[in-house]
């Protein structure tokens, strides 16, 4: 064994060797964000008809960093994931908090993307098949200051009011998808806010259709036109009577099947209309 060899293992075995991250930096310049993204890792969900849901979420995890030190320590993000037999939503403090103390941060972020799946039956045929939805928590603790965003995408079905009042046989309609964030008291459920866009378009979606279901729903939206101007509008109602919820952006998106571009439309709210409840929101975009 050469000689640097002895030294490295004995360095090993007396932990020894040299921490990189916590040397000092001279630059004078902090990092608002460092960590890692992409990390793929199973979680459990509330489910409000099967209590719980596992799925597989794309995880990211970020701490500040003063400017004093020159860089941060990757590892331990896995590591407290690690630490735990299972990530739970509940649970989602703890680990932000956990952040903060293993890696000396005042703030820390983390953003959990995953499917969520919602069993759903034919209009007609009552055949069942499964529905993914895209949901998103972005969580972030400043010191003890607490923030979340839940993100919750949806697709469906819009039919062209315009279209159908100036056409002599049928009327244009495509597939949209409806985003829409939410900060909350307590909890919502993620099937509440897929209630509300599914019932907000000109027809919701189903993965598996017979033929007396595809009459239905294309019928069903034809007698139900909307413009992407109303889709949000009528979901702003329905989000505006949860009085749980503190603060909501609702986007919409039709990709037109008769044009070159998407139709869009965007409300964020800008009162406070949760009972006084006030809040010093720190994620200013989802």
């Amino acid at each position: 064994m050469f000689k640097n060899e002895i030294f490295i293992e004995e360095g090993i075995k007396n932990n020894m060797l040299p921490d990189t991250q916590n040397q000092s930096d001279a630059r004078n310049i902090p990092i608002d964000k460092v960590g890692i993204k992409n990390l793929k890792y199973p979680i459990t969900v509330k489910d409000r008809d099967n209590d719980i849901q596992h799925t597989v979420a794309t995880v990211s995890m970020t701490v500040d960093l003063p400017k004093e030190f020159k860089g941060t320590h990757m590892s331990r993000f896995v590591e407290v994931l690690m630490d735990r037999k299972e990530i739970h939503i509940d649970s989602i403090y703890e680990i932000l908090s956990e952040m903060q103390k293993q890696l000396k941060a005042k703030s820390a972020h983390i953003e959990l993307e995953f499917p969520y799946f919602k069993e759903k039956k034919a209009p007609v045929s009552r055949k069942p098949s499964l529905m993914d939805y895209k949901i998103k928590f972005h969580a972030v603790m400043n010191e003890d200051k607490k923030d979340l965003i839940m993100t919750v995408q949806v697709p469906v079905k819009t039919l062209c009011p315009c279209s159908k009042n100036i056409s002599k046989y049928g009327a244009h309609n495509q597939r949209g998808e409806v985003t829409v964030a939410v900060r909350f008291l307590d909890s919502v459920w993620i099937e509440d806010i897929i209630g509300y866009v599914e019932t907000s378009a000109s027809s919701e979606l189903f993965t598996l259709l017979k033929r007396e279901d595809e009459k239905f729903v294309t019928e069903h939206a034809y007698e139900n036109p909307v413009f992407v101007e109303d889709v949000v509008r009528n979901v702003v109602l329905k989000l505006k009577d949860n009085k749980s919820i503190l603060w909501y952006l609702v986007e919409a998106e039709n990709f037109e099947s008769i044009h070159n571009h998407n139709a869009y439309a965007m409300i964020e709210s800008h009162e406070d209309f949760s009972n006084g409840h006030q809040k010093d929101f720190m994620i200013k975009r989802y």
